[in-house]
């Protein structure tokens, strides 16, 4: 019992801090944000180990960006910016994690031989993860980048963090369901 605890500590470890470097490997958008592969090991474990693990393992990117200086702080007061701080990159990348809601759906498909239907599960996982960060961006985005804002601060953050989560999802999608399925003892863990 006790060295399953530390295997799954281990692995939340090595792919947090592996998130953490696939977030360098990224495309800067025209009016700000990032497109990369940071969501890949997030739902890896989702999938892998199930809904508390991808959270782990998001907050664990979070929380390597935040100690390691890769986050952009609004220059406000020392309690907005730690709340900023905290929703923009610990909470957001924790909520990728709740892709782990499709994985029995997934394995189901899998084991049944319906490797089309256990795709649209990867992918369903993948948008739940992508859309709450986008979700937990937007919500930042009207609360602490309004300055920033030409016209509706609404409209505008919806758009702007838009430019960047849609390709995110997009490629973490892809790359995911190529992964899972080509390898799928990747995601299969035998106990």
């Amino acid at each position: 019992m006790r060295n399953k605890k530390l295997l799954l500590m281990l692995e939340i470890a090595i792919f947090g801090a592996l998130g953490y470097v696939l977030d360098f490997i990224a495309f800067s958008m025209p009016q700000g944000g990032s497109v990369s592969l940071v969501m890949i090991p997030i739902v890896l474990m989702a999938f892998r180990r199930g809904i508390g693990a991808g959270l782990l393992t998001g907050l664990a990117v979070g929380l390597l960006q935040v100690v390691t200086g890769r986050v952009y702080i609004v220059p406000l007061s020392f309690g907005f910016a730690f709340t900023q701080v905290t929703l923009d990159y610990i909470v957001a990348f924790a909520s990728v994690g709740f892709a782990g809601m499709m994985r029995t759906a997934y394995f189901k498909n899998l084991r049944d031989g319906l490797k089309g239907k256990a795709v649209s599960w990867i992918i369903a996982g993948a948008f739940i993860g992508a859309f709450l960060r986008y979700i937990v961006h937007v919500i930042v985005g009207i609360w602490f980048f309004r300055e920033f804002a030409t016209g509706n601060v609404y409209l505008y953050s919806f758009g702007y963090n838009a430019t960047y989560m849609i390709p995110a999802f997009l490629l973490t999608a892809f790359v995911c369901s190529i992964l899972f399925i080509a390898a799928p003892r990747l995601v299969d863990v035998k106990e």
